[in-house]
């Protein structure tokens, strides 16, 4: 097992309402923010609660907005500018990955002064960060807990994994509130992405007791947000089980390692603009069955902690109900099955492939793969 240094990192705020209190959490690091938020949270009213909150505690504040590009080193580029321009004390991030990514990268390169490709194209930050506190609408964050931030590469359309300094994500504020913005669909892919990011971390060579830890309880959390619990004990709702269970599988993948489906999905995203999450969904099923391979034991016991067999069934058929169940589960949220149905071609998907294959997740993977390997899954897969 490798060595397990125990630090937690960003502070951890989660509950109903917390973003109300934004304005008054932030004050420790000062008092004039970038806030970078997705646009479309400007619809449902929620960039007027967050700005309603700084400016409520005289917190001097502007609004990045600017993200119909994506995740792309251009935006990012673009809004480090903004910062620098504006002589802020931190940055706020408010949405999904995208805003979160922008947002660290931003917090992370505001005192450089090389330029912003040396560190796209590999070279580490030397300067301290910007305090950067993140505001998630959706129930997954592996990444605010590393110090990695997968960006796209606007000259390429290639996934880069940037490097970023420790402990530059202060504060995770995580309101369930927001999180009941998300369509039925959204919710549906994305609770079966934690459930793919939790079997990665799960099986990961770099798994530990810590993670394992984190993995059961979140893998405990997201079966009753799924499939309700078997006593009348549990009567928290829905988007705070999912909240929870996030967070936890979230540092649980931080602790371990994300793995192939995740590295896949983050490069597809780059490369064609496919949701990641629909992608690492439709990879999950085509994964387990790989793994059943060399990690029965360990599918096994999700099968146990997910209340999917009774703990009399054991070996492949319990392994089996599992992987069943994960099928059943993509057929009742109606996603496709098939990375084709995404209108994809083979040879688009090897490009994918070949973007990932320096990536130090690879050398985690439940069993070592080649390029040519990790080729022949997609294929599996498409």
């Amino acid at each position: 097992m490798s060595d397990f240094v125990f630090r937690i990192t960003p502070n951890i705020i989660l509950g109903s309402y917390t973003l109300s209190r934004l304005g008054q959490l932030v004050q420790e690091w000062g008092t004039r923010f970038m806030v970078i938020i997705d646009p479309v949270l400007n619809e449902m009213k929620v960039q007027d609660k967050v700005v309603q909150t700084l400016n409520d505690r005289k917190i001097e504040n502007f609004v990045f907005n600017e993200l119909s590009e994506g995740n792309t080193t251009k935006t990012a580029q673009r809004a480090l500018a903004l910062a620098k321009e504006g002589h802020v004390h931190g940055i706020i991030a408010v949405g999904g990955a995208k805003a979160m990514n922008i947002a660290r990268i931003v917090a992370a390169l505001y005192n450089e002064v090389h330029d912003f490709y040396t560190f796209v194209d590999g070279a580490n930050p030397t300067t301290n960060s910007l305090p950067c506190i993140c505001v998630p609408t959706m129930y997954r964050v592996p990444f605010v807990f590393t110090n990695e931030v997968p960006l796209t590469d606007s000259r390429s359309h290639q996934v880069k994994i940037l490097k970023v300094q420790n402990n530059l994500t202060k504060l995770l504020i995580v309101d369930p509130n927001l999180m009941m913005t998300l369509t039925e669909n959204q919710k549906n892919t994305i609770t079966i992405e934690i459930l793919n990011i939790a079997v990665e971390a799960y099986l990961s060579q770099k798994a530990n007791f810590f993670s394992d830890m984190f993995v059961e309880k979140g893998l405990e959390l997201l079966y009753y947000a799924m499939d309700g619990s078997p006593s009348l004990d549990i009567t928290t709702p829905e988007e705070i089980l999912l909240a929870e269970a996030g967070v936890m599988i979230s540092l649980a993948s931080a602790s371990s390692s994300v793995g192939l489906n995740s590295a896949l999905a983050l490069s597809i995203n780059s490369r064609y603009r496919l949701n990641k999450s629909l992608v690492a969904a439709i990879l999950l099923s085509y994964f387990l069955e790989d793994a059943a391979q060399f990690k029965s034991a360990r599918l096994e016991q999700i099968a146990h902690i997910m209340n999917i067999v009774p703990e009399e069934v054991t070996g492949p058929e319990a392994t089996k109900a599992f992987i069943d169940n994960v099928r059943q589960r993509i057929a009742k949220a109606n996603l496709p099955t098939r990375l084709k149905d995404l209108q994809l071609t083979i040879e688009q998907l090897s490009l994918s492939v070949e973007d990932i294959r320096e990536f130090d997740t690879l050398n985690k993977l439940p069993r070592s793969m080649t390029t040519d390997e990790i080729f022949d899954f997609v294929k599996q897969a498409y």
